[in-house]
């Protein structure tokens, strides 16, 4: 058997998701966890095998998920995926072994979008492009010298001397 293809963003795709309508007002157009039944976002962390994966999930919890046999033979859940998982009400609340129900997973252009977006917590966000990008901005001072730096003026040039070249040719032989 052969390796499986990774999975490539499809830039068409992402562009109709990410294009607003033209009455300015901006829809979602990929299917949302229903907060209502407490769905929520997932990361798939490892297959287990026997339709089982563990997953982290948006409120910071490492559950057992189980994939139903309808979606196991439509869409295989791999590693790193986004997915939305449905945990288990009647299950303890300090139970050890957490567990839910895959519900459906996404494509990599569809979590890209809800990156983009800013719809995906933190402890899920795959591409981290919610987040804004302070690389170029020193406001908390992290890369500042505790010194300030003294220019050098170009005026002012040291001369050689004679000590400094027998000082080299005594290292070099």
């Amino acid at each position: 058997m052969g390796r499986r293809r990774e999975e490539k963003v499809d830039e068409e795709e992402l562009a109709r998701l990410m294009g607003g309508g033209s009455s300015g007002t901006t829809k979602i157009r990929v299917k949302m966890p229903n907060t209502k039944v407490n769905e929520m976002f997932a990361i798939a962390e490892n297959i287990l095998g026997g339709r089982r994966v563990t997953v982290l999930c948006a409120d910071g919890e490492t559950r057992m998920a189980r994939i139903p046999g309808k979606m196991r033979r439509r869409q295989w859940v791999r590693e790193g995926d986004l997915i939305i998982v449905w945990p288990w009400d009647f299950q303890s609340a300090n139970a050890k072994d957490k567990k839910a129900d895959v519900k459906h997973r996404y494509t990599k252009t569809q979590a890209m979008y809800l990156s983009r977006t800013g719809l995906l917590p933190a402890d899920v966000d795959l591409f981290g492009m919610n987040a804004a990008n302070d690389d170029f901005d020193d406001s908390d001072g992290l890369f500042a010298s505790s010194t300030p730096v003294e220019e050098e003026n170009p005026e002012q040039e040291v001369p050689d001397t004679e000590e400094d070249d027998d000082e080299i040719d005594d290292l070099f032989g």
